[in-house]
């Protein structure tokens, strides 16, 4: 469906050119149509690159499998086709300007074979700020964290699980997400230790994320992290890791934590130190909120626009 668009695009772009239009604008997986015929009308061809780029996820995440091998089958993006890393290819090689929302997408790029257009980063914005909440975290009180995301290897769910292990009882954790495969009984037993919500309509899991102390998201390969934005708007501070947007939108314990991609022991030690400081919480989760509130969707749409005219 999507290299359907990607031709209807293509076939009109004649169509456009004669209307005015100086580039076309597609996203990663769905341009190198449009491309094509954008380079053939003279027309810019602008990329956004929502994830980092393919060789740098094989990269970084290969050794995965061999590190934690019970989690491997939870690894499922390894089975791209020639063809379609190729298309990815193409794509960047006739690119004008990439578009990335965090720099550690815009550091992946490095591992392309070739030179490239110049890369822009302009982060996403936060949802709206949600209401005034009370705090409740004290010592002597179990931390309630969450996780929302995919339930994959790719999203440290690994590190996650045993983290929270060695800090048992003294952690509550709630994850929210879809299983990545159905052949993982590492994953089905980690799940069935603590509370699993397999899908939540959105307002409800920024309901959810204000009931919590934290949210987690020690994600290994992330081209930005929504749920970071969504859960700093409602107040609640973020423990994530340093292959996300997580340094482009968080000061290390001010408004949340930032740990190393793959380091249980660093995750654990972010926990632990909760555990010891829970006053840590109310403090990061207001500094939070306040950084959300000053920037919207709204600033990353003027952002981009100004990019664009330029």
């Amino acid at each position: 469906m999507y290299q359907s668009l990607d031709r209807r695009v293509a076939t009109g772009l004649g169509q456009a050119a004669k209307a005015g239009a100086t580039g076309v604008y597609a996203y990663e997986d769905g341009a190198a149509g449009a491309f094509r015929a954008a380079k053939n009308l003279g027309l810019k061809c602008y990329y956004d690159l929502p994830i980092g780029y393919w060789r740098a996820a094989q990269r970084l995440l290969a050794p995965e499998r061999e590190r934690w091998p019970a989690w491997a089958p939870t690894l499922v993006g390894f089975g791209d086709s020639a063809a379609k890393l190729g298309r990815k290819d193409e794509e960047l090689r006739l690119a004008d300007r990439i578009f990335v929302a965090s720099r550690f997408t815009a550091d992946t790029l490095r591992d392309y074979p070739g030179p490239l257009a110049p890369v822009e980063i302009i982060p996403y914005g936060f949802p709206p700020v949600g209401e005034t909440r009370i705090y409740t975290a004290h010592p002597g009180r179990v931390l309630k964290l969450l996780f929302v995301g995919g339930l994959s290897q790719r999203k440290g769910v690994a590190n996650l699980f045993a983290a929270v292990a060695a800090l048992a009882p003294h952690i509550e954790l709630t994850v929210v997400g879809h299983k990545s495969s159905d052949a993982c009984p590492a994953l089905d037993a980690a799940l069935a230790r603590h509370r699993w919500i397999p899908s939540l309509p959105h307002a409800d899991i920024l309901h959810l994320m204000r009931a919590h102390d934290v949210l987690a998201f020690p994600s290994l390969f992330e081209g930005f992290g929504l749920v970071i934005t969504e859960a700093m708007s409602q107040g609640t501070p973020v423990i994530t890791t340093d292959r996300t947007a997580g340094p482009d939108l968080i000061e290390h314990g001010h408004n949340g934590w930032l740990v190393e991609a793959g380091s249980t022991e660093a995750l654990q030690a972010a926990l632990a130190e909760l555990l010891h400081r829970p006053e840590a919480v109310a403090r990061a989760g207001r500094a939070a909120q306040e950084s959300a509130r000053r920037r919207p969707w709204a600033v990353y749409g003027h952002e981009l626009a100004v990019a664009l005219a330029q």
